[in-house]
């Protein structure tokens, strides 16, 4: 499993666009553009939400209006269903498709078909072990370390620390917590003291955090995999100080990180995440590749992070915004992936001017 089902545990419900194409009623795709489609397994959740708004909204900007033919489609998390329309865009003879695909496996046949016949697959988030299509994603690892080397540095090298992991079993689980065994293990005071899941889910890590905290002496760090202000608020209710945090991109994490705090109470804290730009890092790959400006390789880009010394208000957070929405749909810093306006992440719409997407150096 892969970010995508860590995404699947946080059920929005509602929003079904399941095997229908972005572009119903619209012409077919424009002979002078490249065609590139979505091809989307999910969207049961506001990451993949704001994922696919932000394809949306590229195809809106340029360069993308005028050089890109797109489409998007998903497949309930139906690996036949995905398959079938990955089909029919061959058929259709696109350019490219990118995918976050519902098996790393289940696809491999039919993207295979694709290379064949001469269509770049380009795979994201949820990749495919395919060695015909390139991949772009992060480094779940790094995750872990990147973390745990903040709040290992927070908390002087030692103190009694937490670690709210993911959903067991997963492989994005698996390495991020080795990454900060990592971490733990050059830091001999750093003392964990309570290992406990919290399904990368904000209801669920906040309620397992209040069923231990009883328990627990003093808390000097907190590391959290996801679910990062459902913890933060179970400190609250049992009226604990907020310790030094290291936590996902929820919106409602970096609140807490403000100047003025959130709900009465600030922390000091580093708020990393897996950005749902990864699906214009794709679009971008693919145009290039295509133009033969950038080689055919994997690109791996680097989480996107704030702490509470660089959080800043309407580009990294947004206080009217609902805890659970995802603050990392875009990058910030001077060597930013990607810059975008919330309203791209919100309801799919255009930014004002041009839309730059950084790969690294070929």
């Amino acid at each position: 499993m892969t970010a995508m089902n860590r995404r699947s545990l946080l059920q929005l419900g509602a929003l079904s666009l399941a095997g229908a194409s972005g572009l119903i009623g619209a012409p077919a795709f424009a002979a002078s553009k490249k065609k590139i489609a979505l091809s989307n397994s999910f969207i049961g959740n506001k990451w993949r939400i704001e994922m696919e708004n932000e394809f949306k909204a590229a195809l809106l900007m340029e360069p993308y209006k005028s050089e890109v033919d797109g489409s998007w489609f998903n497949s309930g998390n139906d690996v036949s269903k995905q398959s079938q329309q990955m089909s029919n865009l061959i058929a259709q003879k696109v350019d490219a498709i990118v995918i976050n695909a519902a098996s790393p496996t289940g696809l491999n046949g039919i993207i295979a078909q694709a290379s064949k016949r001469g269509i770049l697959v380009v795979s994201f988030d949820n990749v495919v072990t395919s060695p015909d299509a390139l991949k772009v994603n992060t480094d779940q690892f790094k995750f872990g370390v990147t973390g745990a080397e903040w709040l290992a540095k927070k908390i002087g090298g030692k103190g009694n620390v937490i670690m709210v992991t993911g959903v067991a079993g997963t492989h994005v689980d698996e390495e991020r917590n080795k990454g900060a065994e990592s971490v733990w293990a050059k830091n001999p005071g750093i003392k964990v003291i309570n290992r406990y899941t919290g399904m990368w889910d904000s209801a669920t890590a906040e309620r397992n955090t209040a069923s231990i905290l009883p328990s627990l002496a003093e808390v000097d760090g907190i590391w959290c995999q996801g679910g990062t202000d459902g913890v933060l608020k179970a400190f609250i209710s049992a009226k604990r100080k907020l310790p030094p945090t290291a936590g996902e991109g929820e919106n409602g994490f970096r609140k807490f990180m403000l100047p003025q705090g959130y709900m009465g109470n600030k922390v000091e804290g580093i708020s990393i995440g897996q950005p749902p730009f990864l699906v214009l890092v794709s679009l971008e790959l693919a145009r290039r590749v295509l133009e033969g400006k950038y080689p055919k390789k994997d690109v791996e880009i680097p989480f996107p992070f704030v702490t509470n010394e660089t959080v800043k208000v309407g580009e990294t957070v947004f206080p009217d915004l609902p805890d659970s929405f995802f603050a990392d749909f875009t990058d910030a810093g001077d060597h930013a992936t990607v810059k975008l306006c919330v309203d791209a992440a919100l309801n799919g719409t255009a930014c004002s001017g041009s839309l730059d997407v950084n790969l690294p150096s070929a």
